[in-house]
């Protein structure tokens, strides 16, 4: 697992759409460690990692933007399945729930990037080359 580290200025730096790229493999990242606490039955373990799930999951909902239309109307009903399935896996700690949410959040997370890197396609190169300069900030273990 690759974990990221932003230093607090290059955090600053990030648009709110790669804050939200980061912010779905934050829970995603938790989602799969839950999977393995569960594996180990360390269920308090499990229960940190889904109620960090849950947490980020209510903060990227409470930044849609609903002037985008449908899109973000439908956005906030996956959240919402989300948050409730988060819940009841967390109270049963069914581990299907689990992968099922993990799907679902791959799926957006795969589509939200795509997007993001087609735009980012689309930036001036004076652009790329100041959020190269930020990127070099993060510290990979």
């Amino acid at each position: 697992m690759l974990t990221t580290f932003l230093t607090e200025e290059a955090l600053l730096q990030k648009s709110p759409q790669e804050l939200t790229a980061l912010l779905y493999e934050a829970c995603l990242t938790n989602l799969e460690d839950a999977m393995e606490y569960m594996e180990k039955k360390d269920f308090i373990k499990v229960n940190e990692k889904l109620q960090k799930a849950s947490d980020i999951i209510h903060r990227i909902g409470a930044g849609l933007n609903y002037e985008a239309g449908i899109v973000a109307d439908q956005l906030e009903q996956v959240y919402n399945y989300i948050a409730n399935q988060l819940v009841i896996a967390n109270f049963t700690k069914d581990r299907a729930k689990i992968a099922e949410i993990v799907n679902i959040l791959t799926t957006i997370m795969t589509s939200w990037n795509e997007a993001m890197k087609t735009n980012r396609d689309r930036m001036p190169n004076r652009v790329k080359q100041k959020i190269k300069v930020y990127d070099s900030y993060s510290i990979y273990e």
